[in-house]
């Protein structure tokens, strides 16, 4: 989804979906979150401080503190995790950034864009990250024991 959201938006997406595969009253670290979606920690920090302001992710400070999420994962779509950190202008602008785009005045790709930007909006405001849980597990797995591998070699 490179194509549509900020290198933001895919970060914040990756640390809530994987805040999403641990149980729910586990808090877990910045750090630990980072080191998962192997991104800065203070970047990290960011990040989830934004997602807190938008009742996405909730905190707990001090010395066994951590990030968990607010609201049961399934009651959280992908799309409030995009209109929290980048906005629904993607959904709603010209992908090329022609002003006054519109099926009256369409853009080269109007037409085959629309197609995929009804797609996508769709599928993000269908599935939560509960949805997601186990295929979030999987990837964190794969991930990790590639990871493994390359060390090994």
């Amino acid at each position: 989804m490179t194509v549509i959201f900020s290198k933001k938006c895919e970060l914040a997406l990756q640390a809530v979906l994987y805040l999403a595969s641990k149980a729910e009253d586990e808090l877990v670290s910045a750090q630990e979150i980072a080191q998962e979606i192997d991104v800065p920690r203070e970047f990290t920090s960011k990040i989830l401080q934004g997602l807190t302001q938008n009742g996405i992710v909730g905190s707990r400070k001090g010395k066994f503190g951590g990030f968990y999420l607010a609201k049961p994962s399934s009651k959280i779509k992908l799309i409030d995790i995009v209109e929290a950190v980048d906005g629904l202008d993607v959904f709603h602008k010209c992908v090329l950034g022609f002003p006054n785009c519109s099926p009256e005045e369409p853009c080269p790709v109007h037409d085959e864009w629309g197609k995929l930007r009804d797609e996508a909006l769709r599928m993000l405001s269908a599935r939560t990250l509960e949805e997601l849980r186990q295929q979030t597990i999987a990837k964190i797995e794969a991930i990790k024991s590639k990871q493994k591998t390359s060390t090994n070699t």
